[in-house]
């Protein structure tokens, strides 16, 4: 089969940069082409030397249609208002769309589901392996352990970061929720401050910091009466999600239309 050819979105970004270099260094995947918002400083600019590797001729430019002719998928590390737009575009060619953007609201998450009728999506809060090894442990532990054990999930990363709690925080919640068998939309509690009063049984607890350049840090904790269990995930290079998002898309390649998640990817679905 010949190589995948993958669009990067969001090309000017540390995502996607990262993902340019990491396509480089991937078997069996080519850059096909690289894409960033209107008006963005990095249009014009070519590809392979924003991410640190020398020229490869593939300039990054703000209208992603002309690529897409040209490609078999599209990853995209963005913001929500261009995932929606981009998976419009990629249900109408026909493409795998691998989704990293994080703090989707309803309506857009509804919109994606549309998208996937048409093409295979696959979305994650996280792409790391070990993260999602660990959302399969947390529905697991949640499942295991009775209502003794309050569950609180601690993130923290980089101060550029503009949502809170972090995608990968909220996949660990619905992980332990999905485990317990509760909604979490109506049993999380998202900020604590002031008098608050004793904390409410059954409830998932989060907790979010950012400062300095954390490239993320996520713990899940099981706090009993007299122990406690705690899942813990410390990412050190954003490598790691280029890597696991590749992973997603070769894995996407031929899949039929459907909304995945890297659980299906790698196989824990029934964990």
């Amino acid at each position: 089969m010949s190589d995948m050819r993958l669009i990067v979105a969001g090309a000017g970004g540390r995502m996607g940069r990262t993902l340019i270099k990491a396509i480089a260094e991937t078997d069996g995947l080519t850059l096909a082409g690289a894409i960033d918002a209107p008006g963005s400083a990095v249009i014009g600019r070519d590809s392979g030397e924003l991410a640190g590797l020398g020229g490869n001729g593939v300039a990054v430019t703000a209208d992603p249609a002309p690529l897409m002719a040209k490609a078999d998928g599209l990853v995209d590390f963005t913001i929500p208002a261009a995932t929606v737009v981009l998976a419009e575009l990629t249900a109408r060619a026909g493409l795998a769309h691998i989704i990293g953007t994080t703090g989707l609201k309803d309506g857009e998450e509804k919109l994606l589901a549309e998208a996937a009728k048409k093409a295979a999506i696959v979305k994650s809060g996280n792409f790391s392996m070990g993260v999602n090894l660990i959302a399969a442990l947390t529905k697991r532990v949640a499942k295991t352990l009775d209502q003794s054990f309050d569950i609180e999930i601690f993130e923290m990363h980089h101060n550029k970061k503009i949502d809170a709690p972090s995608g990968t925080a909220l996949m660990f919640g619905r992980a332990a929720a999905e485990g317990r068998g509760i909604d979490l939309a109506t049993h999380s509690e998202r900020g604590r401050d002031g008098e608050t009063g004793a904390r409410k049984p059954g409830d998932i607890g989060f907790a979010s910091l950012r400062g300095g350049t954390v490239v993320g840090e996520h713990s899940v904790i099981f706090a009993g009466p007299a122990e406690r269990v705690e899942l813990v995930h410390r990412a050190e290079d954003r490598m790691i999600f280029a890597r696991g998002a590749l992973h997603a898309a070769l894995w996407a390649r031929g899949q039929k239309p459907g909304l995945y998640s890297m659980a299906d990817v790698l196989g824990l679905k029934d964990f």
